[in-house]
């Protein structure tokens, strides 16, 4: 017998559990009955090698990936499981093994601490706090006289001036402040100088429903702000009553304006199989004018019983809006379940997707689906497994930081990172961890100055910073 094949034999009596996984269970109990006598708990390494790398698959890539644990390796004594793990179970597996890695990887990438400098690839970069609250900052823009504004998702509008004054704005929508909802994306007009206009999404709760448990949705509105007061607000958007489900998490929302249109993100509110109704808002980008009617040209505006606002569908959770600033596409970032975040290129009346195929799976470890693509569906132009929960975004074209010019800065909440892409051709060819560890990043704006603006809000005292990235020394 060949010593290659007698390994075989030999991994194969040690390694394989007669476990079959199901639809319930969980891949850390996966992993352990199939994966851990050979490969460690820890996926250090035993009887066979680490799985904290991709060295011992041939390119890397999660197909190649899923094949090693369905066909198995014969050359390295490694079995097949494809007749005892279902290709659900085995996705499973490949984020869990994805999860593994990226925490070995990225343990060595130091916390910067503030007003010190600090090197990336491109630039040294110093970091200065510019203003701190209470509770939750949500997300930020700037005016063009160079004031910023910002949210607090409890829910509250705040004007901070150039000279570091912060004034709240009174007379603001009421919001319902719970669970994932509040006071959500802010953004001024592009013409703002000439029309006064500012746009809010918020949650709002609107009833109860049949068990006597409060629901609410996301609604978008604009306004003026006049002596620090909110003024002159007119509704642009709110779902129709028979599709007020939502619970408390899932809210989107993010804005893009492209000319006279309006985009914004309307998450699945926790019902994920909404994201394919065209009935409901629930796991939409939106299309509108700005002043809230429709556009006729909008894909399902024709169709019976859809929502005429559907620009996308199969959304899940999409927390990042933004226009290309040479091209005017939509890019948008949204969240996958455990795995599988998504950056995207946002086109009229795509499906993209969720939950009938996704790259994630189910918090508790247990499987959504084996599909990571479907005829018909969008595939993302870039995704994260594992899972680092995608938040604001921001295209960089200011002149400060000259060699990130048209590079996408993209926030994380669960990694408490800020990520740099450089996309050449729709592709990303770059992704840099530029910060780790000072919080969680929700939101990314350029400063007038040139300086990168990023929210940060700490969970366990409860606070939030904003911080502006300058050149270092």
């Amino acid at each position: 017998m060949k010593k290659t094949d007698y390994l075989s034999v030999v991994l194969s009596l040690f390694c394989i559990s007669p476990l079959i996984a199901s639809a319930e269970s969980k891949v850390e109990d996966v992993f352990k009955a199939n994966c851990a006598s050979c490969h460690g708990a820890n996926l250090q390494g035993g009887m066979a090698g680490s799985l904290l790398d991709s060295t011992w698959v041939k390119d890397g890539t999660d197909k190649s990936l899923t094949d090693a644990i369905k066909l198995g390796i014969k050359e390295r004594g490694m079995p097949a499981f494809g007749s005892s793990l279902s290709d659900e179970a085995i996705r499973t597996l490949v984020v869990y093994i994805r999860e593994a890695g990226y925490r070995a990887e990225t343990q060595a990438i130091q916390t910067p601490t503030l007003n010190k400098s600090f090197d990336t690839q491109y630039h040294s970069v110093n970091t200065r706090e510019v203003a701190s609250a209470e509770g939750i900052i949500w997300a930020m823009d700037f005016l063009p006289s160079g004031d910023l504004l910002y949210t607090l998702r409890k829910g509250e509008l705040w004007l901070l001036g150039k000279d570091g004054k912060k004034v709240q704005i009174k007379n603001t929508p009421q919001v319902w402040h719970r669970g994932q909802g509040g006071m959500l994306d802010v953004m001024p007009d592009p013409d703002y100088a000439k029309n006064g206009w500012v746009y809010l999404s918020y949650s709002k709760q609107t009833g109860k429903n049949n068990a006597g448990q409060n629901v609410g949705i996301t609604a978008i509105v604009r306004g003026k702000i006049n002596n620090n007061q909110w003024v002159e607000q007119q509704t642009l958007f709110e779902a129709p009553k028979q599709t007020h489900r939502n619970r408390g998490w899932h809210f989107g929302s993010r804005f893009a304006i492209v000319g006279d249109y309006l985009f914004f993100s309307n998450g699945d509110e926790g019902h994920q199989n909404d994201a394919q109704d065209l009935t409901t808002q629930n796991g939409k980008i939106h299309r509108i004018y700005k002043n809230g009617q429709v556009p006729k040209d909008n894909p399902f505006f024709t169709q019976p019983g859809a929502l005429k606002t559907i620009w996308t569908y199969g959304n899940r959770n999409p927390q990042g809006l933004v226009k290309h600033p040479t091209t005017e596409q939509i890019w948008s970032t949204e969240h996958g379940p455990r795995g599988g975040d998504e950056l995207n290129l946002i086109s009229k009346g795509l499906n993209y997707g969720w939950p009938k195929i996704t790259f994630g799976m189910n918090y508790d470890g247990t499987p959504i689906t084996p599909h990571t693509a479907l005829p018909g569906m969008q595939q993302p132009i870039h995704q994260w497994t594992p899972s680092i929960a995608v938040a604001g975004m921001n295209f960089y074209t200011n002149t400060v930081f000259s060699k990130w010019q048209g590079d996408l800065f993209v926030g994380s909440l669960a990694k408490k990172q800020l990520h740099r892409l450089r996309i050449k051709d729709n592709k990303v060819i770059e992704d840099e961890i530029i910060l780790k560890g000072l919080g969680r990043i929700r939101d990314v704006v350029t400063a007038p100055t040139g300086e990168l603006y990023i929210t940060m809000n700490d969970r366990q005292s409860k606070t939030s910073k904003i911080v502006a990235l300058t050149p270092g020394k």
